[in-house]
C-alpha cells in the first residue's frame, strides 16, 4: 500500500471532496528575537538559528525557531505584559 501523499494525490482530494480551506485559530504567543546566531532545543533536538531569526514558545511551552520574513508575514506584534 502506497502511503505518500504527493501534488498528484492532492489533486485527487480535490476533485473528490473540493478544496477544503481551513484557517489557523488566532493565539497569542510569545517570541523573542535574536540578534547573533543561536541554538535551541526543540522537540525536533537542537535547531540553529540565524541572527535575526526568532525563537518561539508555543502553546505547549516548546521551543522552536522562526526565520525573520517567516515570522514578519504570519505574525502581528499584540504588546507586552
Amino acid at each position: 500500500m502506497n502511503n505518500e501523499v504527493d501534488e498528484a494525490y492532492i489533486d485527487y482530494l480535490q476533485s473528490k471532496f473540493g478544496e477544503r480551506i481551513y484557517r489557523k485559530k488566532p493565539l497569542e504567543i510569545q517570541a523573542y528575537q535574536i540578534g547573533q546566531p543561536f541554538t535551541v532545543k526543540t522537540l525536533e533536538g537542537v535547531m540553529e538559528g540565524k541572527a535575526g531569526d526568532y525563537v518561539i514558545q508555543g502553546i505547549r511551552g516548546e521551543l522552536y525557531i522562526c526565520d525573520r520574513e517567516i515570522f514578519n508575514a504570519t505574525y502581528d506584534f499584540v504588546g507586552i505584559r
